[in-house]
């Protein structure tokens, strides 16, 4: 064995492999982040490019394909292009596109009956020929509405009859005498604007729903453990069941939802904040006293 691998290291020795091992870890550490970069933003361009791509081509081949662009991310069968087999889902990270807003605004959908270019966002109907058109599932219950996505709904923003609208150029029934296919696409439109109607017009649902936009999933049937909040809502049940007459269950009733519109408060603070375990905690609490006011509803 070499005399040179026997003899100790000297402090200086050491400081000196101490620092060039720091510089080689630094090159290590910034380096590939860089290049990771880098390769991010020419593979979102690349894949952006390549939708405005496939939209064009789709665009000019609608004539001769039973599936026009705006319709093949919904097929029931498969959720990708017929001519590609790129899937629209493969964007699709927790409700967030991959692409930025403004390339995907560049996109324009065509009617799968007239091929008219959309003018509006949603496109849910045609404005050239009215015809109903199938569902785009990236398009959030928020967005349905025209709601800015934040848990708050102020009443002016009239939920329910912009609800009522949809539903006047959705229905079913306007649709009886077109061909299967609409009739299929109105069916399917009509439930997903009443469930996002349901959604939003509920505080817990609505609340449950937009951490889900987040990329939060929610536990509905998680317990609570903690002492004092079971022990209240133990109390609340026994008064609900001991209740005797219409008055005495209007006043639990009254008092459950004041205790929804506090934590509602609280959980919208808390999703401000991207305090997310916090607004969990506040769907939990929310989740109790909504099932007790549907047992007094019960009950009524």
């Amino acid at each position: 064995m070499s005399k040179a691998l026997l003899m100790p290291l000297t402090p200086s020795t050491k400081s000196q492999n101490k620092t060039k091992k720091m510089l080689k870890a630094k090159k290590k550490l910034w380096s590939p982040l860089s290049e990771r970069l880098l390769q991010t933003r020419t593979l979102s361009s690349t894949i952006c490019g390549f939708l405005q791509n496939q939209q064009q081509y789709l665009s000019n081949s609608q004539l001769h394909s039973p599936f026009p662009f705006s319709s093949y991310n919904n097929n029931k069968k498969s959720q990708t292009s017929s001519s590609s087999g790129f899937s629209s889902q493969f964007l699709d990270f927790s409700g967030k596109s991959f692409c930025s807003a403004q390339s995907s605004e560049k996109i324009n959908l065509r009617c799968w009956n007239c091929n008219a270019e959309s003018q509006n966002a949603p496109f849910l109907v045609c404005e050239s020929c009215t015809t109903i058109q199938p569902v785009d599932h990236s398009v959030d219950y928020f967005q349905l509405f025209d709601l800015e996505k934040k848990y708050e709904i102020e009443e002016d923003h009239n939920l329910q009859v912009k609800y009522q609208n949809w539903q006047k150029k959705l229905h079913p029934d306007l649709v009886h005498s077109k061909p299967e296919k609409e009739r299929e696409f109105a069916a399917e439109q009509s439930a997903r604007v009443i469930d996002a109607y349901r959604t939003l017009n509920n505080p817990l649902s609505r609340a449950i729903y937009i951490l889900k936009l987040e990329g939060v999933n929610v536990n509905e049937e998680e317990t609570v453990s903690e002492p004092e909040l079971l022990a209240e809502i133990m109390e609340i049940r026994e008064a609900v069941e001991e209740a005797t007459d219409y008055q005495a269950l209007k006043e639990i009733q009254s008092l459950m939802q004041e205790k929804l519109q506090d934590w509602s408060i609280s959980f919208a603070s808390a999703l401000r904040g991207h305090r997310f375990e916090e607004a969990k905690n506040c769907i939990r609490r929310m989740t109790y006293y909504d099932r007790v006011n549907e047992e007094i509803v019960k009950r009524l």
